[in-house]
Formats: C-alpha cells, sequence, structure tokens
C-alpha cells in the first residue's frame, strides 16, 4: 500500500515538472527559472508593425550619419561659427543621439526583454527624456532668435552673440537634466518599482506636467513668436520690394540682409513646422484622454513620427542651405583634413 502511494507521488511530481515544462516552452518566458514572476517573451509584431520597426532602424541609422555631418561641418569649418549656426549645432547634436542611442534601445525594448536590470532601465528613460526636452528646448531658441533677427535687426548683432547663445544652449542642457532627473526621481530612487515582471522594462513620469512643459509652454511661445516673425517679415517683404529700384548702394546693403534674414527665417520656420507636425499627434492624443497600446500600430506610428523628426532635420538644411551641401562634400572626400581646411569660404 505504502509503495502504491509512493508510485502515485512519484507520477504526480512527474507530471507537475512536464507541465511546468510545457508552460516556459509555450510561454516563452524572460527567466524559464522564474515561473512565477518572469515576464513572457514578446509575441512577433503584425505586419504593418514590423513595417513600421524596419523604416525605424533605417532612419535611426540615417539619423545619425546625417546629424554627425551637421555637427562636424558646423565644428570644422571657421566660417559657420554663427549664433543661429550653434543653434542648430545644439539641434543636431540631440538629434544625433536620438538617431545612435534612443531609437535602437526602443527598437530593442519592443522585440526582446530587458535583460540590463531595473537601474539601467530608470537612467535610459531619463537620458531619453532629457535628449527629447533639449530637443524641444532648443527649437524654441531657434524661434527666439529668428524672432530678434526679423523684428529688432538693428540690435540683432549686439544682442544675439555667440557667447550669449552658448550660455542659453547651456541652460537648455542644463534645465532638460534638471527636468528629467525631477520626473525619473521615483524611478531612480525605486528602481523597478512599477515593472509587473522580470524582464519588463516599465517607469512612470508625470504625465500632466511633461504635457504642460514639453508641449504646452514650449508651443505656445514658438507659435507666437513665428506668427509676429510672419507678420514682421511680410511687411519688409513688401517695403523691400517697393523700394528695390530706387535704393542707394548702402541701402541696397542692408535690404540684401534683411534678404537674408528673411530666407533663414523661411527656412528655419520649416524646421519648426516639421517639428510641430512630428510632435503634436503624441501629445494631442493623450490630451484626448485616449490610452496607446504598447506594440500596438498607434504607437508604432507615433514612434515614427516623433523620431523621424530628428531625421528630418538635416535634410531640410541639405534642401535649403547651400552651406550643408558644400560642407558635405568636403567631409565625405575627406577634403576637410587638409591643412588650413578650417578657413575655407564655405559661405
Amino acid at each position: 500500500m505504502l509503495d502504491e502511494e509512493q508510485r502515485r507521488q512519484k507520477a504526480g511530481q512527474l507530471l507537475l515538472l512536464f507541465l511546468k515544462t510545457e508552460t516556459m516552452e509555450e510561454a516563452e518566458l524572460c527567466f524559464p527559472e522564474l515561473l512565477n514572476s518572469s515576464c513572457r517573451r514578446p509575441e512577433p509584431p503584425h505586419f504593418d508593425t514590423v513595417l513600421i520597426y524596419l523604416l525605424l532602424a533605417f532612419i535611426a541609422l540615417l539619423t545619425a550619419a546625417l546629424n554627425l555631418l551637421v555637427i562636424i561641418s558646423i565644428s570644422h569649418f571657421r566660417q559657420l561659427h554663427t549664433p543661429t549656426n550653434l543653434l542648430l549645432l545644439s539641434l543636431a547634436v540631440s538629434d544625433f543621439l536620438v538617431g545612435l542611442f534612443v531609437i535602437p534601445v526602443e527598437f530593442l525594448m519592443k522585440q526582446t526583454c530587458w535583460m540590463l536590470g531595473d537601474l539601467m532601465c530608470s537612467l535610459y528613460y531619463l537620458f531619453a527624456l532629457i535628449i527629447m526636452s533639449a530637443s524641444v528646448g532648443n527649437m524654441v531658441l531657434i524661434s527666439v532668435d529668428r524672432y530678434v533677427a526679423i523684428c529688432d535687426p538693428l540690435h540683432y548683432p549686439t544682442k544675439v552673440t555667440q557667447k550669449v547663445v552658448g550660455i542659453f544652449v547651456s541652460l537648455c542642457w542644463i534645465c532638460s537634466a534638471i527636468y528629467g532627473i525631477i520626473q525619473s526621481y521615483e524611478n531612480l530612487k525605486h528602481p523597478g518599482r512599477y515593472k509587473s515582471c522580470y524582464g519588463e522594462c516599465m517607469v512612470t513620469i508625470s504625465g500632466n506636467l511633461d504635457i504642460i512643459v514639453s508641449f504646452i509652454i514650449p508651443i505656445s511661445l514658438i507659435i507666437v513668436l513665428y506668427m509676429r516673425v510672419f507678420v514682421v517679415a511680410v511687411s519688409q517683404a513688401r517695403a523691400m520690394r517697393s523700394h528695390t529700384a530706387t535704393v542707394s548702394l548702402q541701402h541696397s546693403k542692408t535690404v540684401k540682409v534683411q534678404r537674408s534674414e528673411l530666407k533663414a527665417a523661411r527656412t528655419l520656420g520649416i524646421l519648426v513646422v516639421v517639428f510641430l507636425m512630428c510632435y503634436s499627434p503624441f501629445y494631442c492624443f493623450i490630451l484626448t484622454g485616449h490610452n496607446i497600446l504598447i506594440r500596438s500600430s498607434t504607437e508604432a506610428l507615433i514612434a515614427f513620427l516623433m523620431y523621424s523628426n530628428s531625421c528630418l532635420n538635416p535634410v531640410i538644411y541639405a534642401f535649403f542651405y547651400p552651406w550643408f551641401k558644400k560642407t558635405i562634400r568636403l567631409v565625405v572626400t575627406f577634403q576637410m583634413l587638409q591643412p588650413d581646411s578650417r578657413e575655407a569660404q564655405i559661405l
């Protein structure tokens, strides 16, 4: 009788072990040894989502390469060391980090389990938040730069110098870091507090604060400043057309400067409009009270729009800035390695 009971218990244990093994194989756990607390591996995404992810992978590579060209061009050639280009350099740095770091990690997180630990998860989101906040801050600074250049052109050279712009760019990154730390404080203090299982990277941020700081305030400033720039630019363009035939030589030089500033305002205006088109869908979706399902086509499309902005910025430079086309040739052909290449005539 005792032997029969032992055989039943052993058979039950073997059946339980077999069922657990089957469960591990079917569930494809991130950590098979943790049956009760391991996350399941992400299931293969749908076909339309796969296409968006593949496009994101291509955009990540293109984003890093194009923005690296912008960084090298503005940093190397002395003639490009202007206040406006310093703002473009800061924007290119944030866009480069998006392509090199943010997009690849986001892509991997959606395809596999998180294996780097809770602290690295919190640090990743902190770093990503700093980069995205700096991009928004750079757009605001670009709008302010164009506002002063168009609306107060006589004082622009004295008010907006490289030193002043350098200070504001530094403050932009410092404020982005402070904002990121404030938003990530709980995640850094208690890493992994909000995850539901092992193999998951999950954090929390204040959605209301993020919408106000990262969307409502900067977007409002950008729109107000560029509406003012647009009104003044239209009036200046009309004045230049009406006086073109009767200007003196000195006034002709002033007109050329004004035309240059108006052209720069138009180009940077396109930059700002593209930024709004890429970032607005995400925040508008949040403001309507809808939830974005992770790994859904909607989530992938919104991420694609936000991250593609970092790739579109240097493409806009290539279309509207002749100096960028010229510096690309010099960098790609390694002519920038020649002596005195820093003094090359780019403009």
